[in-house]
């Protein structure tokens, strides 16, 4: 028996899409959906209702916080699976993920597995995002959105746990709004448990449609990663830094330029606007080659490409120089 659990929140326009590509599963066994719904600005909840009021196994279950961790505790709460298998509401699963993933689950022997986060777009600005998504210089080298061999990971995108897994470490944290499932897997990791990646696992996920939109995303990614490197300093890599770094060195150099045309210091000048100008080169070289990237990218989404790589680091780097969320 699988239990699909979706904390959803404002997903009127992807909910019915992803639900129903969870119904179509292939999956031989038992399979119910526990949809958790939080307080929305759309009609995500509507959707909801008409949704389990025209198939028996939907369940809907109310989220009042409308936190994605207290969501996901509310669906497992009632869930009957011995497998319980999270989906976004704005994310699209293929119709063998689940019959993959249980199998999956069943040859490697571990508590959770799970694949690649596999960004599309649809307007201009999704496929920039979603290119910068899936490229080193926009997110690093995570097996789950760059891709790589099968095998024990610290973290995947979604995850398939066995619900003894989550039983034995106590659900989600619901202190961590952001980064949940990354302190989930750790928390599994410590209880000597195994978080598996399988490239064969992948899930259609949607960016966000404007520039802000991904400027809150991501800030928000870089003050809960900072939340997770303060309760676990062992977790904290130079990846993890690389943002918050360039940041720091392109506010720093761009006064310290300034400062020199001012004073009227060449070498200052010079010296200081290393990291800007750096970056920027850095910028465009990475734009170049991943809008050249097949599926090449369409003329607007390439020109968009510069800029969202930009909110991206900023606003992670931001958002982990800035810390102070959560209560351990």
């Amino acid at each position: 028996m699988v239990s699909v659990i979706m904390p959803v929140i404002n997903e009127e326009r992807h909910l019915q899409h992803s639900v129903e590509r969870i119904l179509q599963q292939d999956y031989p066994g038992g399979l119910e959906v526990i949809v958790a719904v939080g307080p929305s600005r759309d009609r995500t909840a509507e959707v909801a209702v008409d949704i389990a009021a025209r198939d028996a196994r939907v369940q809907v279950v109310e989220n009042p916080s409308g936190k994605t961790p207290s969501g996901l505790n509310a669906a497992i709460q009632i869930a009957s699976g011995e497998v319980i298998v999270r989906v976004d509401g704005h994310a699209m699963i293929p119709s063998d993920y689940i019959t993959v993933a249980v199998e999956t689950l069943q040859t490697s022997g571990a508590d959770n597995v799970g694949g690649m986060m596999n960004a599309e777009g649809t307007t201009d600005f999704e496929q920039a995002a979603a290119r910068a998504m899936t490229s080193r210089f926009g997110v690093g080298g995570a097996a789950f959105h760059v891709g790589g061999s099968a095998g024990p990971a610290l973290t995947v995108y979604l995850g398939c746990f066995r619900r003894e897994a989550l039983d034995r470490v106590g659900g989600y944290d619901i202190t961590m709004e952001r980064a949940q499932d990354w302190e989930m897997n750790l928390r599994i990791r410590q209880t000597g448990g195994t978080v598996w990646f399988n490239p064969d696992l992948k899930v259609t996920y949607r960016p966000r449609p404007t520039l802000g939109a991904l400027a809150r995303q991501y800030h928000d990614y870089g003050r809960w990663r900072r939340e997770v490197a303060t309760r676990h300093p062992e977790t904290v890599s130079l990846r993890y830094l690389a943002a918050p770094i360039a940041v720091v060195a392109v506010i720093v150099g761009t006064v310290l330029g300034l400062l020199g045309l001012l004073l009227g210091a060449p070498w200052l000048a010079v010296i200081g606007f290393a990291a800007p100008a750096g970056y920027l080169v850095l910028d465009l070289l990475a734009s170049l080659v991943a809008a050249g990237t097949k599926p090449r990218l369409t003329i607007g989404a390439a020109l968009a490409l510069p800029m969202v790589y930009a909110t991206m680091h900023a606003s992670w780097g931001f958002g982990f120089l800035r810390g102070g969320v959560g209560k351990p």
